[in-house]
């Protein structure tokens, strides 16, 4: 369980500045559209309604969200973010035949669990995304560096604040 003096003074740091990028009109919250904008900035995507309903469910209602609470949210999120042992056991979820790599058939099979309404033009052109090789097939360092992308998309480079 995350505890609320838990959280790294590096990532501390990181998470004010973001606050404060976000913050244009130097209200000392984020509003609903600031905190997803923070998201981006953090996680390299755009969280959806529901998402942010899930997290912060009054935040229309309160006015924003304040500094700590923004630090406290940032942190259990980047804390439930998946650890290698997650990405591995996920490959070898998609990975039915144990051979080590996904071709594009189960690719498809394994987004059609996943996200079954996901159109295939969709998930083929996923699949060439992930495939960094062009080799038609999706070995699990391909999938890793993938699962991996936003993590290291999430090192953003913020101007200084004054």
């Amino acid at each position: 369980m995350f505890a609320a003096g838990s959280v790294r003074e590096s990532d501390r740091r990181r998470y004010l500045q973001v606050f404060e990028a976000c913050d244009e009109k130097k209200k000392g919250y984020l509003s609903r559209e600031d905190f997803k904008v923070a998201i981006v900035m953090l996680f390299g995507y755009k969280p959806s309604k529901i998402e942010v309903d899930t997290m912060v469910p009054d935040l229309s209602n309160t006015g924003g969200l304040r500094p700590d609470e923004f630090v406290k949210l940032m942190a259990l999120k980047r804390s439930a973010q998946l650890s290698f042992g997650d990405q591995r056991q996920i490959f070898s979820v998609f990975d039915t035949h144990c051979r080590g790599f996904l071709n594009l058939d189960d690719f498809k099979r394994a987004f059609k669990r996943v996200i079954p309404h996901l159109s295939e033009q969709t998930i083929i052109e996923a699949f060439r995304e992930v495939d960094r090789d062009s080799d038609g097939l999706v070995c699990y360092k391909d999938f890793e560096y993938v699962m991996n992308y936003a993590e290291e998309e999430d090192q953003v480079h913020l101007p200084a604040l004054t």
